[in-house]
């Protein structure tokens, strides 16, 4: 089994609602299954600032499936839950990015991990440390990186989530 590390985000429609559909189509998958769910947290846009606030969260998964395999199964759900990409970094019903596949590092046209942005975004950092044991990645790495992002005031405690609900 694989473990990676995922990030969900929803900023159109019922953004919560976006975000608990993601999750339950995700763990419909047999090949996938989420160990662990970050809060919900509500962030300002970045890049594309002229839209609605985001509900962002991450959720840890293991998986037999290859990064590339499971990126065509969170597109897949994407699809499902009407994500269009009309925009770069724009509106969007539900964007599903993987962060990190095991330590792997991979560089693909359509896939680069460990996520290119992620360690630039709060958005993401501070979800993925609810997820946090230093076995899985360095808590201190993580925080030193939140401290450093210019977006980190920007991204506020939602609510708590909890799997199975």
């Amino acid at each position: 089994m694989h473990k990676a590390f995922l990030s969900l985000g929803s900023n159109l429609g019922d953004r919560e609602n976006n975000l608990i559909q993601a999750v339950e189509e995700i763990e419909k998958n047999a090949d996938i299954k989420i160990t662990c769910a970050s809060c919900i947290y509500e962030t300002d846009p970045v890049g594309y600032i002229d839209q609605d606030r985001f509900l962002n969260m991450a959720v840890a998964v293991e998986t037999s499936l290859s990064p590339l395999k499971l990126l065509e199964e969170l597109q897949r759900v994407e699809k499902l839950l009407k994500r269009t990409r009309e925009i770069h970094w724009g509106p969007r019903t539900i964007d599903i990015d993987i962060l990190i596949f095991d330590d792997l590092e991979i560089s693909l046209a359509q896939l680069v991990i460990p996520h290119p942005r992620m360690f630039e975004r709060a958005f993401v950092l501070i979800p993925l440390m609810d997820l946090c044991r230093d076995e899985d990645l360095p808590t201190e790495k993580l925080r030193d990186y939140i401290d450093k992002c210019t977006d980190k005031n920007g991204v506020v405690m939602y609510k708590k989530f909890e799997l199975g609900n």
